[in-house]
């Protein structure tokens, strides 16, 4: 299972120094990215919300979409003190908060866990991927444009939201897209990861080396990110006892860890380009984080195994 993780983080890694190339040989330009990261918020993200709820009914996948829910609820509740904290110790700024609270699960986890344990426990990543969508786009939303409180009518007439919601519906009435409609859903879900890592590389090829870590406090926001806050949630998951709340609740709770051991969520670059915010700050966090995640998802699925 660790080889198949380390395999499939790789593999996302090329296409993202393959957007890198597009730029570096002039093919495209780093601003084209920015219609890459519209298409991935509002058309692909969609889909693979829809997607995910697609499955048949029964008491154990309730039971197990209700423990991770739970499990996803207290990780960012937990989170929520943590950036406090290192927010106030480090004198984070809003790019820095935003990084080490997100993920990258909504973009990630899904291929992650279908290479690792297969097509039909990726519900369970929805409930991570659902959870963290309000929050960002309601907490991580106010931090990164500096509002001073979250619209909550906005955050659930988002288009993401509004996917969430529908994807319950068609949970709980057993309502099946046709066979036609559901494989254009899947076929556009599957480009999740691809375009969210060629984004990163677009981003990245506008910069060189020395620019990247010319970000002084990028280890600092780096080490949050990786080690710290999934550290946490790894203490919460396997010492709570939540495991024995539903059947198979260990692989389930996994799943929520893994979500919380991807790199920075690359949805902080496309906010942070869509506002006018610092992207190339933020996709610099998220490019360290993605090459460095290659050490640190390993051992943490490791420690939550032994």
């Amino acid at each position: 299972m660790i080889l198949i993780l380390i395999e499939k983080i790789i593999s996302l890694f090329f296409i993202m120094l393959l957007g890198v190339l597009l730029v570096k040989s002039r093919i495209l330009n780093a601003q084209d990215s920015r219609i890459l990261s519209t298409l991935c918020i509002y058309l692909i993200m969609p889909c693979v919300i829809l997607e995910a709820f697609q499955v048949n009914y029964t008491e154990e996948i309730r039971n197990g979409l209700m423990l991770a829910v739970v499990a996803a609820l207290l990780i960012h509740i937990l989170w929520l003190g943590l950036v406090q904290v290192a927010g106030f110790l480090f004198h984070l700024d809003a790019v820095e908060k935003t990084s080490v609270m997100y993920s990258n699960a909504g973009n990630l986890i899904i291929p992650l866990v279908t290479a690792m344990l297969g097509q039909e426990w990726v519900i369970y990543s929805s409930a991570f991927v659902s959870v963290q969508l309000f929050w960002m786009w309601s907490h991580g939303k106010m931090v990164l444009c500096g509002e001073k409180k979250i619209e909550v009518r906005k955050v659930i007439t988002n288009i993401n939201m509004i996917a969430v919601f529908a994807g319950i519906i068609l949970f709980i009435f057993q309502i099946h897209f046709p066979k036609p409609l559901d494989d254009a859903l899947s076929s556009v879900g599957q480009m999740v990861g691809p375009v969210a890592m060629l984004v990163t590389g677009m981003l990245i090829g506008n910069m060189n080396l020395k620019g990247i870590l010319g970000y002084k406090r990028i280890w600092l926001t780096t080490f949050l990110r990786l080690i710290v806050f999934p550290a946490a949630a790894l203490l919460l998951l396997k010492f709570s006892g939540m495991a024995s709340f539903a059947k198979e609740g260990k692989e389930i709770l996994l799943i929520s860890l893994l979500a919380t051991m991807t790199p920075s969520a690359s949805s902080i670059t496309q906010m942070a380009q869509i506002y006018g915010k610092d992207a190339d700050y933020a996709s610099a966090i998220n490019v360290v984080t993605t090459l460095l995640c290659v050490v640190t998802m390993p051992v943490m699925t490791t420690l939550y195994q032994m």
